[in-house]
C-alpha cells in the first residue's frame, strides 16, 4: 500500500515556494493528490455480506417485527393465483424502500393444513404475481418457517440484496414474526489494530445505522475479536479499548468509517456507591459505565438505564449478585456537562408475594422489582438461589407449617 503525508507535501510547497522548479510541483501535487484519495479511501472499511436461516443463532442480538394479520386483499396489487380462498396478507415495514413497506402473502397448500407457502414483493413494485412462491422449510401445528427469503433494494450504486427469515404463528391473530436473514461482518483497522466488526439489523428493517433511546428500535455493532459477543447499539458514538469514535455506517450496512472522537463532551452520573457494574443507552450508543464510589461520566445526551448490578460475598465465599434490567421510559435520564444527574436505582428491591386457587389448592408467586419497576433478578455464584420456604401461622398459633416452595 503507497502511503502519502498530504501535511508533509503541502508544507513542503509553502517552505520552498517560487524555489521548486514547475515538474518539481506538478509531481507533488499530483502525489498530494493521489494521498487525498488514499487517505480518505482507508476511512471506508468494506464488509462482507452473510444470509443464515440460523442468522439469529450464529449471530446472536437479533430482535423482529411482528406483523398482524389482514385478510383484506390489497386494492391495486396484482396478486397470483391462490390456492385458499381467504389467503393472508401482511406490510412488512422497511425505511429501504419507497413507499415504506413491501406486501406478504401467506397461502395453504393444502386444504385445512398450514400456511406453507408465502410471497413477498421482492422488486418493490407492489405486486405479487411476478413472484415465486416460497414453500417453508419446517412446519407444525400452529407454526410455519421461511427462509431465508432474498429481497432487493433499490440503492445509489445498484441493486442492494437482503435476506429476512420468516415465523407463522398460524393460530389466534395469526402473526408472522419476521428476523434478519442477513448480516455484515469482516475485519477493518482501529487505531492502527485489526479487529473483526459485525453489524446487526437488530430491528428487522432492512437498515443498519438505526439509532433510538428504545433498545428494539435501534441497531447493534461489535468490534473486538471475533469470538466476542460484546454487542453494543449503533449510536453516535463508539467506545474501544479506552477510546472514543464516532462511527459512520452505511445505510445497507456495506461499510463502517470510524472517526477519533477527540472533541466529546461528558457529564457525570450519581446513584448507590453499592452498586458495581450500570449500563446505559441511547442515541449516543451503550457504554458500561466506569463507577468510583458510584460516581461516573458518559457522554452528554439523553440515555435509558440498560441494567445496574449489585455483587456481594457471603461467609461462605459465595458471590451474590442482585440486577436490574426492563427498564421502560421511567429509566429514562439525560447527562449535562454542568452538575451531576443523580439516578435513583439499586436497593431496597420490592418482593411481592402472590397466590391464586385451583382445584382446592393454594398457588403462590414470587415477584422482585425495582424502584423505577424493573425486573430484579438475584443469583448465588452464577445460579438462581433456592426458593425460599413459606411460613404461615395462625392467630391463635394452633396451626403452624412451614413449606417448601418450587419453581416452574
Amino acid at each position: 500500500m503507497v502511503m502519502v503525508n498530504c501535511g508533509g507535501i503541502i508544507s513542503k510547497i509553502i517552505e520552498r515556494g517560487t524555489k521548486m522548479s514547475k515538474r518539481e510541483v506538478i509531481f507533488i501535487f499530483f502525489l498530494s493528490a493521489v494521498g487525498v484519495q488514499l487517505c480518505a479511501a482507508e476511512e471506508v472499511q468494506w464488509l462482507g455480506y452473510l444470509s443464515s436461516r440460523e442468522a439469529s443463532s450464529i449471530v446472536g442480538d437479533m430482535g423482529s417485527q411482528g406483523l398482524k394479520m389482514s385478510s383484506e386483499r390489497p386494492e391495486g396489487a396484482e396478486l397470483p393465483e391462490f390456492k385458499e380462498e381467504k389467503p393472508f396478507f401482511y406490510e412488512w415495514l422497511s425505511p429501504m424502500v419507497e413507499n415504506g413497506h413491501l406486501l406478504i402473502s401467506l397461502d395453504c397448500s393444502r386444504a385445512g393444513g398450514v400456511h406453507d407457502l408465502l410471497y413477498i414483493d421482492s422488486n418493490g413494485d407492489g405486486n405479487l404475481n411476478d413472484e415465486e412462491v416460497t414453500e417453508a422449510y419446517r412446519t407444525e401445528s400452529e407454526h410455519s418457517y421461511f427462509g431465508p427469503v432474498r429481497v432487493t433494494f433499490e440503492g445509489e450504486d445498484g441493486p442492494i440484496s437482503y435476506h429476512l427469515n420468516f415465523r407463522l404463528c398460524d393460530h389466534h391473530d395469526r402473526t408472522l414474526y419476521v428476523y434478519p436473514g442477513g448480516w455484515y461482518e469482516g475485519e477493518i483497522t482501529v487505531g492502527g489494530e485489526k479487529k473483526h466488526c459485525v453489524l446487526i439489523d437488530y430491528n428487522a428493517n432492512g437498515a443498519f445505522n438505526d439509532k433510538s433511546i428504545e433498545a428494539g428500535k435501534c441497531d447493534r455493532i461489535r468490534i473486538g475479536r471475533k469470538d466476542e459477543r460484546d454487542t453494543k447499539y449503533v449510536g453516535n458514538y463508539i467506545e474501544i479499548d479506552g477510546d472514543y469514535y464516532r462511527p459512520e455506517i452505511a445505510r445497507d450496512g456495506a461499510y463502517i468509517k470510524l472517526e477519533a472522537a477527540d472533541d466529546i463532551r461528558f457529564g457525570k452520573v450519581k446513584m448507590q456507591e453499592a452498586i458495581t457494574e450500570f449500563s446505559a443507552g441511547g442515541e449516543n450508543g451503550l457504554f458500561a459505565v466506569r463507577l468510583e464510589k458510584g460516581t461516573g461520566e458518559l457522554p452528554v445526551g439523553k440515555y435509558r438505564i440498560d441494567y445496574w448490578a449489585i455483587e456481594r460475598k457471603d461467609e461462605e465465599g459465595s458471590t451474590w449478585e442482585l440486577k436490574g434490567q426492563g427498564f421502560g421510559e421511567k429509566g429514562d435520564f439525560e447527562v449535562n456537562e454542568d452538575g451531576e444527574t443523580e439516578l435513583s436505582v439499586g436497593e431496597p428491591v420490592i418482593c411481592s408475594l402472590g397466590s391464586r386457587e385451583r382445584d382446592s389448592s393454594h398457588y403462590f408467586d414470587q415477584g422482585l422489582r425495582g424502584e423505577l419497576g424493573e425486573r430484579i433478578s438475584l443469583t448465588r455464584s452464577g445460579s438462581r438461589p433456592r426458593a425460599p420456604k413459606l411460613h404461615i401461622k395462625s392467630a391463635d398459633g394452633k396451626y403452624d407449617r412451614t413449606f417448601n416452595f418450587e419453581y416452574g
